[in-house]
């Protein structure tokens, strides 16, 4: 017996083109770029001052009244995921508990949910009260941290930090009574948590999942660590639009963000009952793990990523003459994008130098977790409006580069998409989607 065929019925994304997909798309579109100063806090002193930041937005607006006091126990990833999420589901034309409690057209326990999460950094100021009151002549004391500095750490604290809690606040908000699960997989987190979620309907264990990541790694903390360690570009701090600039010759590292991408994926059969619309099949996943001695950087060859390529075109059964788009990982990172630009061109062949590879992170920054799934959003739009938009800043291929990257807009139907991505511990995830639209269901079905 085949597997249950899945597809994508709703998209939501927030992210530092706008509050919406529709706003990312058009942003992207248009070549616009969502990198700007840091004002979350003073950037002064550090070598990287900018950062793709979320615009400003209130949560209370996203939620029903009666679930507002748990905002208060949302940190911004959290709040990043509901917002993608509760437009996600919006677009997909379900209603949960959520959208309108008196007219639930979904059965909760036959909706899964699968979200992808960072490692959520705290804000300093919450804790600088409690570890002032716990220094003793100008010296951290732990006993006065135990005593008296742990009285001023709300004892709720630690729920607005723990990575399960997007999926835990989605799938309240939502009434999502099926399979719940948690990836913590950095960049791939995105990526994964889809394949899983797919993997659940097919499997039969729902009919509907919500699926996708958030992070927010505009915070003094993650964006110290990474100009420590010099993945953080310095160069451009005055020209913030021209930052981040993968596979370029000049590309001089990466640009950090906010962003929140979710999906509503569903098996066909409950899609086409109901009349959804459909954004594109998911008909390919495939990941790896590979240790490299040097964690911060992916190794040479990409050898990893090509065999998470291979995995997803080997389930979607397709050859590489199939793809008409990549959306790759594209960091900006030098290093990074060649070993990157290998691995895709090691897995494509010869087709390598015909597909079209559109990065995206020199518009959105580089939003951990979100990455994934913001460029899965991505490609669902350019499949339904068969447009590849113009990449920016990469306006000499590096050396040693053989991506065909996008430099003007392209009209074209997509057949089948790749967005593939890696993390810097040796984590690879590919996910292959087919473009369904431009058939009559009668021949798909």
């Amino acid at each position: 017996m085949e597997p249950t065929r899945v597809v994508i019925t709703g998209i939501g994304a927030i992210s530092p083109l706008g509050l919406t997909a529709r706003q990312m798309w058009e942003g992207l579109c248009a070549g616009k770029c969502g990198i700007k100063r840091i004002t979350a806090f003073d950037p002064v002193k550090f070598s990287c001052r900018i950062a793709g930041e979320v615009e400003e937005y209130k949560i209370q607006q996203y939620v029903p009244k009666s679930f507002r006091k748990a905002t208060k126990l949302m940190s911004r990833d959290i709040e990043l995921a509901v917002i993608a999420a509760d437009e996600a589901v919006r677009d997909s034309g379900l209603i949960t508990r959520a959208i309108d409690e008196q007219n639930v057209n979904v059965k909760p326990e036959r909706m899964a949910i699968n979200v992808g999460a960072g490692l959520i950094s705290c804000d300093p100021c919450e804790l600088a009260p409690a570890v002032a009151k716990s220094v003793d002549n100008g010296k951290f004391d732990i006993r006065k941290w135990g005593k008296e500095g742990i009285e001023l750490v709300t004892p709720l604290w630690l729920l607005k930090y723990l990575p399960n809690m997007l999926a835990c606040h989605i799938g309240i908000l939502h009434d999502i009574q099926g399979p719940s699960n948690t990836i913590t997989l950095a960049e791939v987190s995105g990526h994964i948590a889809i394949s899983e979620a797919t993997e659940t309907i097919a499997r039969g264990a729902s009919d509907i999942a919500l699926a996708g990541a958030a992070e927010s790694k505009v915070n003094p903390v993650l964006i110290m660590r990474q100009c420590l360690i010099n993945r953080a570009t310095s160069r451009y701090n005055d020209q913030p639009q021209r930052a981040c600039r993968p596979y370029d010759a000049d590309a001089s590292g990466s640009v950090f963000g906010d962003g929140g991408g979710i999906i509503v994926l569903e098996n066909i059969d409950n899609a086409t009952k109901r009349g959804a619309k459909i954004y594109a099949e998911l008909v390919g996943i495939g990941q790896s793990a590979s240790i490299n001695p040097s964690y911060e950087h992916i190794e040479p060859d990409g050898y990893g990523l090509t065999i998470a390529i291979e995995k997803a075109l080997a389930q979607a059964n397709i050859s590489p003459k199939d793809i008409d788009l990549i959306i790759p990982h594209g960091t900006a990172i030098p290093q990074d994008d060649f070993a990157e630009a290998k691995g895709i061109e090691n897995a494509m062949g010869r087709e390598i130098k015909r597909i079209p590879v559109w990065p995206t992170k020199s518009m959105l920054s580089n939003t951990g977790a979100a990455c994934g799934a913001l460029d899965v959003i991505a490609a669902c739009c350019a499949m339904k409006d068969d447009v590849i938009p113009a990449a920016i800043n990469c306006e000499k291929i590096a050396t040693g580069c053989n991506l065909n990257i996008v430099k003007d807009k392209i009209k074209t139907n997509i057949r089948y998409a790749l967005c593939c991505g890696y993390t810097y511990g040796g984590q690879t995830a590919a996910v292959v989607l087919k473009n369904i639209q431009h058939r009559t269901l009668n021949v798909e079905l």
